[in-house]
């Protein structure tokens, strides 16, 4: 499923209308008639009141034609108006003279105050305020009527927004001062970046999307390019294969102190499916991480005056790099000087794909053009602080406009980036993101990030191509961690746990039994 900005949706309408026929009122009456629907669904029952709240744009006539289609099935419908009804213009006006002839009772507010009393004595609330394009903080009246429309949801009012719901940024997710918290958002052609990401995809309540009778040529726009993390084929594990036929990687991680890390990575590669999993770390901790992981294949690496992993060690770890698939850097490696700047030495010289976590991100974050030199595949995931070591770019910033940033670094660099967070974003260097949708809130706990590296390792050592390893590594890392929490709760779940719930995703994605995270209809 594409995930489309506002401008892009203005286009695909122009589109529409212009190319296939598709003429504007057509389109506010699908998008009217399949809330309806949702509605329908929704509820239940419909035989009910129901205030619908309009602002004087195109939104305002989405909700005209739902209140029709409300009113034409015997609910009780009121319509508030915010702002002057002489600015409608085009379909949203055409659709206010249908509702003013079939005599729905029609109120212009003047004050938040005037229309307490409709919202809190109706049965549900259709938020039609805004849409998609706010691009300026909410104020005013407006923000005391979405005050009030939040107010009479905490008192069990069902608040259903068109589009989007009112007060969030189409484009960011942002929340523009105040938004309306719906129950279930309806949106239009394609989700926009504002339904999605968080918070705006919090704020949605239930997603569901319709097309609105475009052809799929058209949203499936190939000059889109967010676009949902589907779940992909998972290759078959051969008969006859052996350790070495799913994926042989080597992990350089590890420090004093720093156990944990290393072995997260290297044993949540085996328990995500991966075959042969080698682990360079110092010599002096590998005694205790071999009593947590048997399987792993140990390295003992020579050490600094810290038991960090020296420079002296480069050679070896550059020939051992030729015998393996893929070289995961980083986990728990710590900031020693000299440890560095071996990352430094080890990532300009090495000829696999490499995936760079942790400590290896602020290694490589002094000398990126490191990164952009190498031919071969280069994966960074980063959270929001190391993105900004990269980037140089404010965590603030980088939060409130993550897709450009992390498309323009993607493309600079010439590197796969997992920006890791709520909806975690998977920029690859043609500026393609995919926007993943598993996870949750239980999984922000150390050593969650070293489960990821392994299970995106496992998946390239399955037969993935790189970029689609990645994909399927974090969405196999987020339902793992779903898992856990439905067995579990959220609290108290470990990165242990979701290394351990890994052969259970990964039985639910071979089945194709993964949960759904939004509804087509």
């Amino acid at each position: 499923m594409k995930v489309c900005r506002v401008d892009e949706m203005r286009r695909l309408d122009k589109k529409a209308s212009e190319v296939f026929g598709i003429k504007e009122e057509l389109l506010m009456e699908n998008a009217g008639e399949a809330s309806y629907f949702v509605i329908l669904k929704e509820l239940k029952d419909i035989k009910k009141r129901f205030v619908v709240c309009c602002g004087i744009g195109n939104n305002g006539g989405d909700g005209f034609v739902v209140a029709r289609k409300l009113y034409s099935n015997g609910s009780d419908v009121r319509i508030l108006i915010l702002g002057d009804p002489e600015k409608y213009r085009g379909s949203a006006k055409m659709n206010l003279d249908i509702v003013k002839r079939i005599s729905i009772p029609i109120k212009r507010v003047e004050s938040a105050e005037d229309i307490r009393n409709d919202l809190f004595h109706a049965d549900a609330v259709v938020d039609a305020i805004f849409g998609t394009g706010l691009s300026r903080e909410v104020g005013g009246t407006y923000r005391d009527v979405i005050g009030l429309i939040n107010e009479a949801k905490e008192k069990g009012k069902k608040v259903i927004s068109l589009d989007i719901p009112s007060g969030i940024s189409g484009d960011t997710a942002q929340v523009m001062g105040i938004s309306v918290k719906a129950d279930v958002t309806i949106t239009f052609g394609l989700p926009k970046l504002g339904n999605i990401l968080y918070p705006g995809y919090e704020n949605c309540g239930k997603l569901y999307i319709t097309h609105i009778s475009f052809p799929p040529k058209l949203y499936n726009d190939k000059d889109i390019l967010c676009e949902i993390n589907e779940p992909l084929d998972i290759p078959e594990r051969k008969k006859t294969g052996h350790k070495g036929t799913f994926g042989d990687v080597l992990f350089i991680a590890g420090a004093g102190g720093y156990f944990g890390a290393p072995f997260l990575s290297a044993h949540s590669f085996l328990k995500a499916g991966g075959g042969y999993s080698r682990l360079a770390a110092p010599a002096s901790i590998i005694p205790f991480i071999a009593t947590l992981g048997p399987e792993i294949v140990f390295l003992p690496q020579e050490e600094t005056e810290e038991r960090t992993i020296s420079l002296r060690n480069k050679e070896r770890l550059l020939q051992m790099s030729e015998k393996v698939d893929m070289v995961v850097i980083g986990p728990g490696l710590s900031l020693n000087e000299e440890t560095q700047r071996l990352v430094l030495e080890l990532v300009d010289k090495i000829e696999k794909p490499v995936l760079i976590d942790g400590d290896g991100i602020t290694a490589i974050s002094k000398d990126l053009d490191i990164i952009k030199r190498r031919k071969a595949d280069t994966i960074l995931t980063p959270h929001l602080g190391e993105m900004q070591r990269i980037t140089g770019i404010s965590i603030s910033e980088i939060d409130k406009n993550k897709v450009d940033i992390l498309q323009n670094t993607c493309s600079k660099l010439g590197a796969i980036i997992v920006l890791k967070g709520a909806h975690s974003l998977i920029g690859l260097p043609d500026r393609r993101v995919y926007i993943n949708m598993t996870g949750n809130p239980g999984m922000a706990t150390a050593g969650s990030g070293d489960v990821l590296t392994g299970s995106i390792a496992a998946m390239f050592g399955l037969g993935f191509s790189v970029s689609d390893a990645v994909r399927m590594g974090v969405l196999l890392h987020g339902l793992s961690g779903d898992v856990a929490s439905k067995e579990k709760g959220e609290d108290g779940i470990t990165a242990k746990d979701i290394s351990e719930y890994l052969p259970y995703a990964m039985k639910l994605l071979r089945e194709k039994k993964v949960p759904t995270y939004y509804h087509v209809i």
